[in-house]
């Protein structure tokens, strides 16, 4: 249909190339890749999201990056790589989250806003005329069984961790909590971990105007987002 060149597959997200790629896709990933780095750790005790937020100018009000979003008082989301496909995501979450509280009258599990934002991703990477999200999601929650993190990527893949980046630090930054994680971490210490693995990623610069905490415990099942001054005590 359109070819044999490899350039040819680039002008369809429907079009797999011989060796069975989707590249649209991938091109996707790499605006991911590109994004400023953002980090979820879940331990017995509570849940924290810190994400990086890198201003380019002096002349931006840091307030108006926003990289974490609150979809219902236990469930968070953080992005990396195009924060407005972000937007229309945590949307949606927020309306399937109020959609389940109505039809059940209970809140929704993270895994669930998890599994359904990944069908409205995995539905953009297979009809023509449409772009898959660049972005990636960092889903973290409470559940009745427990706190839940989960990662969305642009393809729809789901997958659940116990701490995970994504963004441009993500290799050096996954091998740090690797090394460095446990179940059994308080809040003060999940959140100094956060800071110290999102140091490891080379374009951070650790300023409180950069860095956006948010973090709930397992007692409460509500998040918060610190602000400067808390942030600072941390830094």
């Amino acid at each position: 249909m359109y070819g044999t060149t490899p350039q040819a597959y680039d002008r369809a997200i429907t079009v797999f190339s011989p060796d069975g790629r989707l590249f649209q896709v991938e091109y996707a990933k790499e605006a991911v890749k590109r994004g400023a780095t953002a980090i979820s750790i879940v331990t017995d005790e509570c849940v924290s999201i810190i994400a990086y937020k890198s201003a380019h100018s002096k002349l931006i009000v840091p307030d108006s990056l926003k990289k974490i979003f609150i979809v219902e008082d236990h469930i968070a989301i953080t992005a990396s790589g195009l924060i407005a496909d972000a937007r229309k995501l945590v949307d949606s979450a927020r309306v399937i989250a109020q959609r389940h509280r109505i039809s059940y009258n209970e809140p929704a599990d993270p895994a669930l806003i998890a599994r359904e934002t990944c069908d409205t991703m995995q539905v953009y990477t297979q009809y023509g005329g449409i772009r898959p999200f660049g972005v990636s999601l960092l889903v973290a929650g409470f559940a009745e069984e427990g706190p839940q993190l989960f990662e969305a990527e642009p393809s729809g893949a789901m997958t659940g961790y116990v701490a995970d980046s994504i963004g441009s630090g993500k290799k050096e930054v996954d091998e740090y909590l690797e090394k460095n994680y446990k179940s059994s971490l308080g809040g003060d210490e999940v959140i100094k971990l956060a800071i110290s693995a999102l140091k490891k990623s080379a374009d951070v610069t650790a300023i409180p105007k950069n860095i956006e905490i948010a973090h709930g415990l397992c007692r409460d099942k509500k998040f918060r987002i610190l602000t400067d001054k808390e942030v600072a005590s941390y830094l």
